[in-house]
């Protein structure tokens, strides 16, 4: 049987297709006899297209650095009311919820007992007062009575004797008698007012020793019967349960008739006035913080914010966290702060007026730190410009140096955009929140 020609199919067979090499080899020849052709006829490659970009005017406003963190809420004071003796509830005054004043009688110990101690110690201490106040009235022994008649006596032999001396002494200076009476009465003077002085002494030793042992013992029996009375008051006046601050009572676990414990909480009281939020933040952020900075308190979930200041900055790190505490108050309005919830403190570290302000995207770093941004010339063109930043608040950034207010910058393109590239600014709608150009800070 004679075999088909190569140049000729046999019927009913397809045609075969070409090779892709084929095909390859014939879009290289083709494009390049259109190169040639271009070249022959004087003609230039047409321009790159500009590329399109979004773009924002640096502005001049005032901006502040923001330190954000948690915190946890806190009343302004809190008092944990123990009772200081064991005995049943007689009577609550107050329940949870309750609005108390300072000193104010919250709840009534039974104090039957200790009234009735009371009474007893009140007598005894009565009976101690009367018995000092006898020994003090009472007659002085026979022996200090006589040492009292003797000093008496000899004072006047003193003041006689004195007299005469005086007086002997004036007429001898007169003329009128010898020097000798004068010695003689000089002597006596003398001799009598020793005798007194002995006589005095003997007297107030006398007196010290009898009167001190008598009542050295009235006052004693009176100090005790004192303190008894006073110890018996104080178990009364602890029977009395009061509030020792203004504020709201958060916590009453018994009711009347269960045994309160000494030593055990009975009722707790808050200031709710003022909430504290207590936060931690970093050294570094800490050194930021001044008692007084502003605040403000991110409650959330439809509620206006709470305006705030710190009112402490703790001097020493926390050894578990190594950060610093910080406090800040707030007035809690409404009772709307809760305490024991966590919200988002926003303090205020700083706030600068007039500054240079360019959007967060707008911000190229490099791998070495520097910053810059693509500034939109004149000339339609990208150029980049290193900026040195300073601080953020939000999506925007401070510029300390590097742009001098009023340009353009491109904020949404830049990256990978070589300096001196065309670009065309998009006037689209702004992306959602939170989509920027990948590789950006």
């Amino acid at each position: 049987m004679t075999s088909p020609s190569p140049n000729k199919l046999a019927p009913g067979r397809l045609k075969p297709m070409a090779s892709p090499g084929i095909f390859a080899l014939c879009s290289v020849l083709a494009t390049t006899a259109m190169l040639l052709c271009a070249g022959c006829s004087g003609n230039k490659p047409e321009a790159p297209p500009a590329v399109s970009v979004r773009a924002a005017t640096v502005q001049q406003k005032t901006i502040q650095q923001i330190v954000s963190t948690e915190a946890v809420l806190y009343p302004k004071t809190e008092a944990s009311i123990v009772p200081k003796i064991s005995a049943p509830v007689e009577k609550f005054y107050v329940n949870r919820g309750s609005h108390v004043h300072a000193g104010e009688l919250v709840a009534q110990l039974e104090n039957k007992d200790l009234q009735a101690a009371l009474d007893q110690a009140k007598g005894t201490y009565e009976q101690a007062q009367a018995a000092y106040d006898t020994s003090i009235q009472m007659s002085v022994p026979a022996d200090v009575q006589a040492a009292e008649l003797n000093a008496k006596q000899t004072k006047q032999a003193m003041e006689a004797a004195r007299d005469v001396y005086q007086s002997r002494l004036k007429l001898y200076q007169q003329g009128a008698i010898a020097l000798n009476q004068v010695n003689d009465s000089h002597v006596n003077y003398v001799q009598a007012n020793n005798q007194y002085e002995q006589a005095e002494a003997h007297l107030k030793g006398m007196q010290k020793i009898g009167q001190s042992a008598e009542l050295d013992t009235a006052k004693g029996q009176l100090a005790s019967a004192k303190g008894a009375y006073e110890a018996a008051l104080a178990n009364l006046q602890y029977s009395e349960i009061r509030s020792p601050i203004t504020g709201v009572v958060t916590d009453r676990p018994l009711y009347e008739g269960q045994m309160a414990a000494a030593g055990t909480p009975l009722i707790t009281v808050m200031d709710l006035s003022h909430a504290i939020g207590r936060a931690y933040v970093s050294p570094q952020q800490a050194s930021l913080l001044h008692v007084g900075d502003s605040a403000t308190l991110v409650l959330g979930q439809g509620q206006s914010d709470a305006p705030a200041k710190v009112s402490v900055v703790s001097p020493a790190l926390d050894p578990n966290s190594t950060t610093i505490q910080v406090w800040v108050d707030a007035v809690n309005s409404g009772d709307r702060l809760k305490p024991g919830s966590t919200v988002t403190v926003q303090i205020v570290a700083k706030t600068v007026k007039n500054a240079l302000v360019v959007p967060t995207d707008a911000i190229l770093t490099a791998q070495d730190g520097t910053t810059s941004v693509m500034v939109v010339g004149k000339d339609q063109a990208a150029h980049q410009t290193t900026v040195k930043t300073g601080i953020r608040e939000g999506a925007d950034v401070q510029i300390l140096s590097g742009l001098s207010g009023g340009e353009q910058l491109v904020t949404q393109g830049a990256y990978g955009l070589p300096d001196g590239t065309k670009i065309a600014i998009s006037k689209s709608a702004e992306p959602p929140s939170g989509t920027s150009d990948g590789g950006k800070e």
